[in-house]
């Protein structure tokens, strides 16, 4: 065997263990807590956030993310923003080749999944846009949750006719 090789590794006994691994006794505790995190989301979450702003000024933006469940059922009832004068959910569809919208006064969220909101289905209008809202800059979104939850998220703004952003 070449010289220069490091000895092999081997586990140390701690005295007076009966035997016990140190390395194993050692790395347990964190091996469970790691996989005790794998177990889904502890709470409902917000990401990949980002907002299309108009390509005029004055008209409303749109504003587009995910909502991952938690361990049980919700219900989104608002999603507001300290930069717009007013915000409403909405659910766009196709009929007889005719776009239009409806207002959603609520969104259910199943514990554990999720639900999207994205271009050509659900998304939340920002109306009376603050003009100092810039593309690169950020816009907030405030959720509400019929059990009173409440959710603060930064979404990237991007121009009207920019490409959706990577997650």
């Amino acid at each position: 065997m070449p010289q220069d090789l490091p000895a092999p590794r081997v586990a140390k006994k701690v005295p007076n263990s009966g035997g016990i691994d140190l390395k194993a006794a050692l790395t347990l505790p964190f091996a469970a807590l790691a996989l005790a995190s794998c177990g889904g989301p502890k709470q409902v979450a917000v990401d990949h956030g980002w907002v299309r702003l108009p390509p005029v000024a004055g008209h409303p933006a749109a504003a587009y993310f995910e909502l991952h469940g938690g361990p049980a059922d919700e219900t989104l009832i608002a999603v507001d923003s300290p930069v717009a004068l007013h915000a409403a959910m909405h659910q766009s569809m196709s009929e007889n080749g005719m776009d239009s919208m409806a207002p959603l006064k609520q969104v259910a969220l199943p514990a554990g999944e999720t639900v999207k909101f994205e271009p050509g289905g659900k998304h939340v209008m920002l109306f009376g846009l603050d003009k100092a809202v810039k593309p690169g800059g950020t816009v907030g979104l405030h959720f509400v949750f019929a059990d009173g939850k409440e959710i603060d998220y930064q979404a990237k703004a991007i121009a009207a006719n920019a490409p959706v952003p990577e997650n």
